[in-house]
């Protein structure tokens, strides 16, 4: 690229349940999120960029796959993603990558490595069965897993937690590896995704990040009268307990807090990352990637996390940098499932890319981060996973976006003139054969009652095989990074006078 025929290498840097309104890289006056903000500096921000489900499993599969939730099967949070579903990683060894993933991608089943050659680290969240939704059984909540008001009740400054245990080893991890491949003989290109927990609940941060803002300053949510919300936000507000348990102005403030500090957090090995690249002179060779897997309500309608079409809950953020990336922000709606198809044309280099098992859902997104014009400003979302009965989808198109369940009334938004989604216009008269066309539209692409059996279906077999593993002996799933202490550092069968120059970066002399 730029000039040179190598293909460039890709950093894929993931937050988690981030939305883009609450990052200073898109404008919140207060968030502090300066590697982000240098990115946007010089390169491509993507203003109207969306998951394609809002939930972590489901939307990282869609990712990878390039295929959107009902296609692939990615229900919910133990849905499996097959073996044989050919996935980014896969494209991009096959194209003569290094493909490496150090921290979450969600992965359920026995397969933890779907086309990535190593994994630095374990995932946080297990690899079996035991989060399967029963829409059957919707009126349970599952305290062991379900999200809560304790995220809420919790919410504050701390020196360790799980989720920062983790991804201190996760950043460690892919800077370590950064170095590492800038020391080796291997000249292929890289693929290499850190991905990240923060921000995601439960909102506890450290005191140095914590204390990068003044807790008084902290802005609190528009929430509008409760008889004005949607059948979908009551079914979320009674599974998070906010019906039975509720929340108060200081717990709120708290949990805001600490995710504005946990943003930075996450920015802040975002910097780390850009400093490695750039003392191993790799930066300029790098197209950077900065996205999350959905975003968080953070308190809009009353309600927290994510599992809805909201914009705090569906939006990401999208920001690309690095060779033939100009500098610009494009306002076409995108979706995640256009990372595949655009990072396959960016491994080309203006070549033929790989030949695909199937055509992706998505759209490459490389003509407009290099400055041409995309003629599509459209993307899909699809939901099936807990606090529904029902498939729940969504379309967002020029500034309208259309949400659809068979059980609920319509929703229509004028995102230009309504921003946060106030306004109802599906039975607005002048907005009628809009509405008509947009539920036209939904029954054309999805047949939502084949799909809720589909998920019924999955569901009980995977509640019937988890309750069989879990009698017995119990195999585990759950990735175990490899290590081989007896080739790491200085070892008897090593060169001492070798293996000190080859870990010196830059070379002496």
């Amino acid at each position: 690229m730029s000039g040179s025929t190598r293909k460039p290498n890709v950093l894929l840097v993931m937050a988690d349940q981030l939305a883009p309104h609450f990052t200073g890289a898109y404008e919140h006056p207060l968030v502090r999120t300066p590697a982000m903000d240098s990115l946007v500096e010089r390169g491509a921000r993507f203003d109207s960029a969306y998951c394609p489900s809002p939930l972590c499993a489901p939307s990282r599969f869609a990712m990878m796959t390039g295929q959107p939730v009902s296609a692939i099967g990615a229900w919910d949070n133990a849905a499996e993603l097959p073996a044989s579903v050919p996935t980014l990683a896969h494209y991009l060894r096959r194209a003569g990558y290094r493909t490496t993933l150090s921290g979450k991608m969600h992965f359920v089943g026995p397969d933890q490595l779907h086309g990535f050659e190593r994994r630095l680290t374990t995932d946080i969240y297990p690899a079996d069965f035991a989060w399967t939704p029963q829409w059957q059984l919707s009126g349970d909540r599952i305290d062991k897993w379900y999200h809560g008001m304790d995220s809420l009740a919790e919410a504050g400054r701390a020196s360790a937690t799980y989720q920062i245990d983790y991804d201190e080893e996760v950043g460690f991890a892919a800077v370590r590896h950064l170095y590492d491949m800038a020391r080796d003989r291997d000249d292929r290109p890289f693929f290499l995704v850190a991905s990240f927990i923060h921000p995601h609940d439960p909102y506890v941060a450290r005191p140095e990040w914590w204390d990068l803002y003044d807790h008084d300053h902290i802005d609190l949510p528009d929430v509008p009268p409760e008889d004005s919300l949607d059948p979908h936000t009551r079914r979320i507000r009674r599974g998070i307990q906010v019906e039975s348990i509720g929340y108060d102005e200081p717990g709120c403030r708290n949990a805001r807090h600490a995710y504005y500090a946990n943003t930075s957090y996450f920015d802040s090995w975002l910097g780390a990352l850009l400093r490695t690249l750039d003392e191993t002179g790799q930066l300029d060779e790098t197209v950077v990637i900065v996205t999350s897997d959905h975003g968080d309500m953070l308190g809009d309608r009353g309600t927290w996390f994510k599992m809805s079409f909201f914009e705090r809950s569906a939006r990401v953020p999208l920001i690309m940098a690095g060779p033939d990336i100009v500098q610009r922000t494009v306002p076409n709606a995108c979706s995640l499932l256009d990372l595949l198809p655009t990072l396959l044309d960016a491994a080309a280099g203006g070549g033929v890319g790989p030949e695909l098992a199937e055509p992706p859902a998505g759209r490459s997104l490389w003509e407009s981060a290099a400055g041409g014009r995309d003629p599509v400003d459209e993307t899909t979302c699809e939901y099936m996973a807990e606090m529904t009965t029902q498939p729940m989808f969504m379309i967002r198109r020029g500034r309208h976006k259309y949400i659809h369940c068979d059980t609920d009334p319509p929703l229509l938004y004028d995102l230009e003139a309504d921003p946060l989604e106030r306004v109802n216009l599906a039975g607005d008269p002048d907005h009628a054969g809009l509405s008509a066309a947009f539920a036209a539209e939904v029954g054309q692409r999805w047949d939502s009652g084949a799909i809720r059996e589909q998920v019924l279906t999955s569901q009980r077999t995977r509640q019937l095989i988890h309750d069989a593993m879990e009698t017995g002996e119990r195999t585990s799933w759950d990735y175990a990074p490899v290590r081989d202490a007896a080739n790491e550092f200085v070892r008897n069968h090593m060169d001492w006078d070798v293996v000190g120059p080859r870990y010196r970066l830059p070379a002496s002399g």
